[in-house]
């Protein structure tokens, strides 16, 4: 049995999804196929049926999951112990990132580290941050820049390497757009565009309404930031976004209200390190 049909049983686990799964390993979906059936005659189980155009994991893959993942878990600590008897850095590096920090702050970060360590295979996670920060928690990522969370978890490291203003922005049309000296009261008769409550960007905003006693007239909640972007530019409603995301489509209301977001990596010293993510967390600091 070879660790390639465990990598993607663990995909079609998490994604629900042959062709998915496929594509994150950067196979064919015969190939995905292959493997889970071979892990199906390994131990005598049917570990996934049809469901309309996806499939539907059964019982048997439910209680296999939790012991692989530990097992793949326990697997890389071993590569990251002997590693450090290596004096090059090598080997695989499993990231996650939300999408705003991997769209508009890692880029170049990541590219002077894929130049300077060419023999780690750099393994990125595009997640959401809360996310992000429980697969940091089960060990399902090395390291993942994220959102912060207004409370942190004291089983984790945490570094703020970006702070992210935001700002309170509608398209130039909308009837705040036009006005001067807001409050937040003014704000609650008009639709919002806020991300997904649980998110760490929406309970910075929600905050500031409760601290007045105020609620927001939630009509839509989107989580990824550039989706909200678009909605809000089209007149939807008014948002909070990050003060970098604003283009010509949006105006930043008038309104003295202070918000930021810190943005950072957060990682578990508990689990043991490769060289490859030591270096990426010297490079960030």
């Amino acid at each position: 049995m070879n660790l390639a049909a465990f990598e993607a049983f663990v995909r079609v686990m998490e994604t629900g999804s042959i062709s998915m799964a496929a594509e994150l390993l950067f196979i064919t979906q015969p190939a995905v196929t292959k493997r889970i059936h071979s892990l199906e005659d390994y131990f005598g189980v049917k570990l996934f049926e049809s469901a309309g155009r996806g499939v539907q994991a059964t019982h048997a893959a439910h209680s296999l999951l939790p012991k692989v993942k530990n097992w793949l878990n326990e697997l890389g600590d071993i590569h990251h112990t002997l590693s450090h008897e290596q004096s090059e850095v090598r080997g695989k590096l499993k990231i996650g990132t939300s999408h705003h920090i991997g769209l508009h702050h890692l880029p170049n970060h990541l590219k002077s580290y894929v130049q300077q360590f060419p023999n780690v295979k750099l393994d990125v996670h595009f997640v959401d941050s809360e996310q992000a920060h429980e697969q940091v928690i089960a060990g399902d990522l090395e390291l993942a820049f994220l959102t912060l969370p207004p409370q942190g978890d004291d089983r984790l490291n945490y570094v703020t390497i970006w702070n992210d203003p935001l700002v309170f922005v509608a398209a130039p049309f909308h009837p705040l757009a036009q006005q001067k000296n807001l409050k937040l009261e003014d704000l609650i008769s008009y639709p919002s565009l806020l991300p997904a409550a649980q998110t760490y960007t929406s309970q910075i905003t929600l905050d500031e309404f409760e601290k007045q006693g105020l609620k927001p007239k939630i009509t839509m909640s989107n989580n990824p930031l550039e989706s909200i972007r678009m909605l809000a530019s089209i007149g939807l409603g008014w948002s909070v976004l990050p003060k970098t995301l604003i283009n010509p489509d949006l105006q930043q209301l008038d309104i003295k209200v202070e918000m930021n977001r810190k943005l950072g990596m957060v990682w578990h010293p508990a689990r043991t390190q490769s060289r490859a993510v030591q270096e990426l967390i010297e490079m960030m600091k």
